[in-house]
Order: C-alpha cells, then sequence, then structure tokens
C-alpha cells in the first residue's frame, strides 16, 4: 500500500496531522510518502518539499490580480506529479492544497488520468467556495448554487482587483467532480456543510482531529510564579496566528470588563505588531514551539477562552482540556464539539455572557478527554480508512 499525503505547510494544525499519520504507517511498515508547499528542508527521500518560495510569491501576485488562486504554479506542479508518477500512489490523500504553491487545474486532471483514488482531508471550506476559506461571519449562502459578487475579496486568499468567484466555482465544481474520492472532515459542522456543496457527490466520513493525550497533559507549573500573579485567575488564549476571525478583539473587550483583583489574560501566539497594539495589563507571549512551554501554560490556566468567529475544529480547544483545563468557546463550526460538562458554549459575541461564566468555572467538571479526541484513534481510523478503499488485506 503506497500513500501520499500532500500539504500546505510541514508544520501547523494540518501540516502536523499529515506528518503522524506517515511516521505511524511508516512505523506499521506502509509505504508512505509526504509533500508540502512550504516549510523545512526535506529530511529523507519520502518527503518532497516544492522549494518554490519566488513560485508562492508569484502565485500570491498572482492571486492579488486575479482572484484565481490555486491556477498557478505550474512549473513546480509538473515537477511534484513528475515524482509521484515515479512512486505510482494507490492513494493521494489531500489535506490543504490552497496556499500558493500547487496548480489545482494540473494536480487533478492527472488525477483523473491516472485514476488515482483519493481521500482529501477538508481542513476549511475553501474546495467548494468561489474565494473564501470561511463564510460564517458574513452569513454568506453563495456556495451552495454558486458564487459571485463576493463581499470577502480581502480575505485570505485575497484579491485586490478582480472579483472570480464565480469563475473559480464553476471551475472548482468541475475539477473536482468524477474523481475516486472519499472526503474527510474533522467535525460533524464541516461534514453537514460539504453534503450541502457540490461535494455532495462523494462519500463523506467526520474523523475528529486528535491530539497526543501524553504530550497535553496536567504539569505542576510555575508560571504563575515567574508573572509574579500567584493570586491571579488566569483566562488564556492560544493561536498559532491570531488572524482576524480568531477574535483577538474580543480579548480587548474583555479585559476591560473582567476584575482585575481576581483574573490575569494571557495570550499567546501574536506577532509583534499585536503585542505592541494590546494593553499592557494582559500578559503577551509570542508564538512558541516549546511544547512542554505551553502545556505549562495550559495548565497554570484557569479557564481557556476560544473567542473564534469562524472555524473548523480548534485543537487548540482539546489541548486545554486535556490538560484539564476547562473551556468557555463561541457556537462556531466545530468548536463546540469536544464541549460538556467540562466547558461553556457562548453565543459568538457575547462578551457579556463570557463575563458570567468566569464565576461559575468552577462549576465544570475536569473530564477525560474522549478517545475520539486522540491522536492514536484518528490514525487508527485513517489507516482503517486507507484499506477500505483499497481493499488492503496485509
Amino acid at each position: 500500500m503506497k500513500i501520499v499525503q500532500i500539504n500546505t505547510f510541514s508544520y501547523k494544525a494540518a501540516g502536523n496531522i499529515m506528518l503522524n499519520l506517515h511516521r505511524t504507517m511508516l512505523d506499521s511498515g506502509i509505504d508512505s510518502y509526504v509533500v508540502w508547499g512550504r516549510g523545512r528542508e526535506t529530511e529523507n527521500f519520502r518527503e518532497y518539499f516544492m522549494n518554490d518560495d519566488f513560485g508562492v510569491k508569484i502565485h500570491g501576485i498572482y492571486t492579488r490580480i486575479t482572484d484565481k488562486t490555486g491556477f498557478a504554479s505550474k512549473k513546480a506542479t509538473n515537477k511534484l506529479i513528475k515524482w509521484i508518477d515515479n512512486i505510482k500512489p494507490d492513494i493521494i490523500h489531500l489535506h490543504c492544497i490552497h496556499g500558493y504553491y500547487i496548480n489545482i487545474e494540473l494536480l487533478f486532471n492527472y488525477i483523473k488520468a491516472n485514476k488515482i483514488k483519493v481521500i482529501w482531508t477538508q481542513h476549511d471550506c475553501w474546495a467548494f467556495t468561489g474565494h473564501c476559506a470561511y463564510f460564517d461571519a458574513v452569513g454568506c449562502t453563495k456556495w451552495k448554487d454558486g458564487c459571485f459578487d463576493c463581499k470577502q475579496l480581502n480575505t485570505y486568499p485575497a484579491s485586490i482587483i478582480k472579483d472570480n468567484s464565480m469563475w473559480n466555482w464553476v471551475k472548482k465544481k468541475e475539477l473536482f467532480s468524477g474523481v475516486n474520492m472519499t472526503i474527510v472532515t474533522p467535525c460533524n459542522w464541516l461534514a453537514r456543510i460539504t453534503k450541502k456543496s457540490f461535494l455532495k457527490e462523494y462519500p463523506i466520513e467526520v474523523i475528529y482531529n486528535g491530539i497526543d493525550d501524553n504530550v497535553f497533559r496536567y504539569l505542576k507549573s510555575d508560571f504563575k510564579t515567574k508573572y509574579n500573579i500567584d493570586d491571579k485567575k488566569i483566562i488564556l488564549g492560544v493561536a498559532s496566528e491570531w488572524t482576524e476571525r480568531k477574535g483577538l478583539r474580543d480579548f480587548i473587550q474583555l479585559n476591560n470588563l473582567i476584575d482585575k483583583k481576581i483574573y490575569k489574560i494571557v495570550i499567546v501566539g501574536v506577532n509583534k505588531k499585536q503585542k505592541r497594539a494590546l494593553p499592557n495589563d494582559i500578559i503577551v507571549i509570542e508564538r512558541t514551539e516549546n511544547i512542554e512551554k505551553l502545556v505549562q501554560i495550559y495548565s497554570a490556566a484557569y479557564v481557556y477562552y476560544n473567542p473564534t468567529y469562524e472555524d473548523n475544529f480548534p485543537t487548540t480547544n482539546l489541548e486545554a482540556l486535556s490538560c484539564g483545563t476547562p473551556v468557555i468557546t463561541y457556537e462556531t463550526g466545530g468548536s463546540i464539539e469536544p464541549i460538556d460538562q467540562n466547558g461553556y458554549i457562548i453565543k459568538t459575541g457575547n462578551i457579556n455572557e463570557v463575563v458570567k461564566k468566569l464565576d461559575e468555572v468552577n462549576n465544570l467538571k475536569k473530564i477525560t478527554l474522549r478517545d475520539i479526541f486522540k491522536k492514536e484513534t484518528m490514525i487508527k481510523e485513517y489507516v482503517s480508512l486507507y484499506k477500505r478503499i483499497i481493499n488492503y488485506e496485509g
């Protein structure tokens, strides 16, 4: 059984999922390969880095002008196709294929011509829209029947000149139809959405993004002592990138409403510009690759607050819960799905309700993370899916 996975990055959530799957398959004797468009250099022949920084920049500029992301990077994609053709995989497992690194027309034409089976994990909604990766915040439903007159041209993947959302939607429907493909979504919310899109012709399965609960676990932490806040209850926010949809502005509003004698806001993952814009009494930590440090921060927190306005299935909720920290999250996408008696679900943007719930956090139960949200379960379900698709009996 030969599997090739493709993703934008070798890191971030989808990149980590791809590499976790890859390593486990290799340990199980499965012939596994991985591809990424942006990230680190390769370490062995089973990894392929497209390594086209100039092409990524040109693709980004092309998108800004034409609104046709996914239709540049021809040279880099043709090189990738030659590499894939030498492997002759049984399955190509796609993750994120937007991000200015690959030509989706060349890729899917190759897949169809060679009748290669495909699994496509949807990490957002980009595959079936004419432009955006998410549409919740603006309440758009045009993606169901055909995009036009896009109201989110200034959002990723941003276009500053043309609106080609109708062309994109039609072209994607054409390219992504007629493939021997199974769709995977990391939550029930995205499965329901996908079933209303032009991808509804395909089998759709839910496999939750899982985390390693041997890594994300409660640890005794001196974080509060280091910052001289032993007498405070930490309200924590974490993101790999604090984009507009992640709700950083809501932390600023929350900071104006909380009792500063009781609570302290700590935010992890901001960039330098965001750090300068935040109030001085918020503890701000730039993005850290030190997982143990992050686990100690989760463990020290009183509550994890996730004010996301648009999301698929944020694993930060799982990380917090696995460290024994309750979660307050907006009713956004799949963000609510791991929440049971271990957190509160708040109407999106209702910061006054968040303030009220802070006083009730001690009423929540610390429940062991359910198996369906663990890395081992995720990997087991993907490998089982691979075997079913190719009737593998090895």
